[in-house]
Formats: structure tokens, C-alpha cells, sequence
């Protein structure tokens, strides 16, 4: 899928929409993009209802899923409250294996372990 988008930004050379509509000047209309998809899912098994908004929701929570800041994500999106954006961290799937506490960056592991060992 890269490359053939990498083609098609080579060939096309877009300025102000990375697709345009009808014409040069403008982008694609909401049953435009309804209508592509629905053709696009035709081809394919996806028995799940899919909209356009599947796009967007699909968006918010691959960028939650890799870690971005949930107050980046709501800016993103245009929402302007953070309680709307935080519906989609029911959907992802966030690692908490990779928090550090702050111990683990004021001092080397050896005095961690050391520090530990005197507290116990």
C-alpha cells in the first residue's frame, strides 16, 4: 500500500488534498469517500458494518496504541473536551509494560537494587 501511494504522490504531485474530488480544486465529497468505500469493501471479507467514521475511530486509537498522549490525540481529532477522546481508549489495546518509574532514571540499577534492599 506505501509504495503504490508513494506512486501515486509522485505522479499526481498533490498540493492541498491528498485526493481531489471532481475536479482539481476540490476534495472529495462525504458520498464521494461513502461511495469509495463501499466499492473498496466489495472486494474484500470485511462482514463488520464499516463507515467513514470507522477511519477516524480507527486513527484515534492506533495513535493511543503507539503511545501518544492522549491530550495530542484530542488536538488531532478537533475535539474540545478531553471526555470525548477518552471513548476511544476503551477500544485500545495500551501496554503498560514499558512505564518507567522514576527511580529507574535517577539512579543506575545497581543503586536501585541497593536502595531497595536497605528499605526491606
Amino acid at each position: 500500500m506505501a509504495h503504490g501511494l508513494k506512486k501515486y504522490i509522485k505522479q499526481y504531485k498533490p498540493e492541498t488534498w491528498l485526493f481531489y474530488g471532481n475536479n482539481k480544486n476540490n476534495a472529495y465529497s462525504r458520498n464521494g469517500i461513502t461511495w469509495i468505500m463501499r466499492q473498496a469493501l466489495r472486494k474484500t471479507q470485511i462482514n463488520k458494518k464499516v463507515s467513514i467514521h470507522s477511519l477516524r475511530h480507527s486513527y484515534a486509537t492506533h495513535l493511543l496504541e503507539d503511545g501518544v498522549n492522549i491530550v495530542t490525540v484530542k488536538e488531532l481529532l478537533g475535539h474540545g473536551d478531553i471526555s470525548t477522546t477518552m471513548i476511544y481508549l476503551h477500544v485500545a489495546n495500551c501496554s503498560f509494560l514499558n512505564v518507567k518509574s522514576p527511580f529507574d532514571t535517577l539512579y543506575p540499577r545497581q543503586c536501585n537494587d541497593l536502595i531497595l534492599s536497605e528499605i526491606y
